[in-house]
């Protein structure tokens, strides 16, 4: 089984995921080792139990450092002399005349040189309880596919494959919040919350930054591995430490593990004929949910509809595609193209055409599959774009599973709008920009990009 998978990953996910789950990224949606960033200079200092640098550390790294020449000055002889002669012999890799890399990591001198670190760790290590060759393993291949530097091409264990696939129907255990991974501090950032669950009630809110679960830094650790500590048995909770910009010291919040069933389409109509709906995500779920949306919108007799594509992590390629044949007119929806320039296109007929005006609001945390239908609607004119600009994901990865139950996420392609724009690291800009009023939604319980859209469409169906 394959699929493509656009999405930054979620708590229920882990992409994206791109907050991950489902066919992600929730960009939005587990494995995934990332580089470790700093964390921003402008954040309150360490909280509470974490770590601090005391005096006395050039003394106590000198003591180190001769407790260990002194304990390996007998071993030594034999480290050396078991990989000397690796050091000498050629990169697993070569270059072929064009400058690109050939060759296979699985090379003599590579199997060779594992070999001894593996026999050095068996002889040397001082804790032989601790050496899970499992574990050890696993990390080799999880380490293979991080060394490609894409913090989307994932490795998945048995059992993160296992609870990836579970997380697709859309029910999960957990607090209720869409994570993503926040590329600039190696940290978790909040970019949704489901309303009605623990997320809420704990009073999280889009952009926090987690900083430590259950006391523990999280900082470098991919997206699944922390989805992984936040979700637990349900009645359980987790600790978070949070960032919120504006706070000068860390939030510490208490929140709940709770059955989560999570809609991905929520939808209402207005009273001066104008309809509303918004999507969360594109998971399996969320086609029909959709069709049945815009069938009661469609059936209200709507002069105008707003869709609000704010916060979608993305989610998988085909559901877009065919949510995108309920709006656009015939002709191009999104292409991909290989490395090989092998280029897949997914088209509309146009049969299904929405005929009303539209206004589509966006984010910094619409990405990947929202930004293929942003982008779409964009480009053939089907709509005014609302907000700020999206989050910039124009690469397409596929899950492979393997035959002994793990599976591997790989970044395959990237993907383009009709007109052959690839928002790879740049976004959808929209055609008005609206910031959010963080401060008006939380204490007056006004959405003000909202208020904003309905302006707009109001002013179109005139």
């Amino acid at each position: 089984m394959e699929w493509d998978i656009l999405r930054q990953g979620g708590d229920n996910h882990y992409y994206n995921n791109d907050f991950s789950r489902g066919n992600t990224d929730q960009g939005m949606n587990n494995p995934y080792y990332q580089q470790p960033a700093p964390v921003p200079p402008q954040y309150p200092g360490t909280p509470s139990g974490g770590q601090k640098n005391k005096g006395g550390g050039t003394f106590l790294l000198g003591l180190l450092v001769g407790m260990i020449i002194t304990t390996l000055v007998g071993s030594c002889a034999y480290v050396g002399t078991k990989l000397y002669h690796l050091a000498g012999k050629g990169s697993a890799k070569t270059a072929n005349a064009d400058g690109a890399s050939g060759g296979s990591v699985l090379t003599d001198d590579s199997m060779e040189k594992l070999e001894a670190l593996e026999e050095v760790i068996d002889k040397y290590y001082y804790k032989d309880e601790d050496i899970d060759v499992e574990q050890m393993t696993e990390g080799m291949y999880a380490g293979l596919v991080s060394s490609l530097g894409d913090p989307y091409s994932v490795y998945y264990t048995e059992e993160e494959w296992q609870q990836l696939m579970s997380d697709t129907e859309g029910i999960y255990y957990g607090i209720g919040a869409y994570l993503q991974l926040d590329l600039a501090t190696g940290l978790a950032k909040v970019n949704g919350v489901i309303a009605n669950t623990p997320a809420e009630e704990a009073g999280l809110r889009e952009n926090d930054i987690i900083y430590l679960v259950d006391g523990e830094m999280i900082q470098g650790l991919d997206l699944s591995e922390i989805v992984a500590r936040i979700k637990g048995e349900a009645g359980t909770t987790v600790h978070l430490t949070i960032y919120r910009e504006g706070e000068t010291d860390y939030l510490e919040v208490d929140v709940e593990r709770r059955k989560i069933e999570s809609p991905t389409v929520n939808y209402e109509m207005y009273d001066n004929g104008v309809g509303y709906i918004q999507i969360t995500e594109f998971d399996e779920v969320t086609t029909d949910q959709f069709k049945e949306a815009l069938a009661v919108i469609k059936g209200s007799d709507a002069k105008g509809l707003i869709l609000d594509l704010r916060s979608n992590p993305g989610g998988s390629l085909p559901v877009v595609v065919d949510i995108a044949r309920s709006i656009l007119p015939k002709g191009l929806i999104v292409y991909t193209e290989d490395k090989y320039g092998e280029r897949d296109e997914y088209t509309c007929d146009g049969k299904r055409e929405l005929q009303i005006p539209m206004v589509v609001l966006i984010n910094g945390n619409s990405a990947s599959a929202s930004e293929i239908l942003a982008g779409a609607i964009k480009d053939y004119d089907k709509g005014t774009l609302i907000g700020t600009t999206t989050f910039g994901k124009g690469i397409v990865q596929r899950v492979l599973p393997l035959t002994d139950g793990t599976a591997l996420k790989l970044t395959i392609s990237s993907y383009f709008t009709p007109k052959g724009n690839n928002i790879h690291g740049i976004g959808i800009e929209p055609d008005i920009e609206c910031e959010f009023d963080s401060d008006a939604f939380y204490e007056d319980q006004v959405d003000n990009q909202l208020e904003r859209a309905k302006q707009e469409i109001s002013r179109m169906i005139k």
